[in-house]
Parts: C-alpha cells; structure tokens; sequence
C-alpha cells in the first residue's frame, strides 16, 4: 500500500483514471491527491463510509475528484 499521497490517490483510482492521472506532470498528481484529500476530510458522507470500508470512501472520493476536473 502506497503512503504517499499522490501513490495513495493513485491506488483509488479506477483503471482508466489511474492511467490517466499517472500521464499527467508530478505537480498536477499532486493536486488532484491534495483535492482527494481534502474531499476525505470534508464530506462526512465518507467518514461513515470509511468506518465500514476504507478502500470504498477512497475510491468515491477519487471518483468525486476527477469528475469534478479538479486540477
């Protein structure tokens, strides 16, 4: 399991959406996982979601980000 969070970021991601993402420029990685952070953080949706699958909240975390284009 990555502990950096762009390897992290990466790991939630689907398929298509990691391939993508890993294409892009190391700054750019970096903010989309500092999006995902901050989306983890801040939707109490995903804190019960975590207590019950962590990998779960993650991956919709990670959806949320890259359908919102953030970057």
């Amino acid at each position: 399991m990555p502990t950096d969070p762009v390897g992290r970021f990466l790991a939630a991601l689907d398929p298509d959406h990691r391939k993508a993402v890993s294409a892009k420029p190391r700054e750019e990685q970096e903010q989309l996982a500092a999006a995902w952070e901050r989306e983890l953080e801040a939707d109490t949706e995903l804190d019960t979601l975590d207590e019950l699958s962590p990998a779960a909240a993650e991956a919709e975390a990670a959806r949320r980000v890259m359908d919102r284009g953030t970057g």
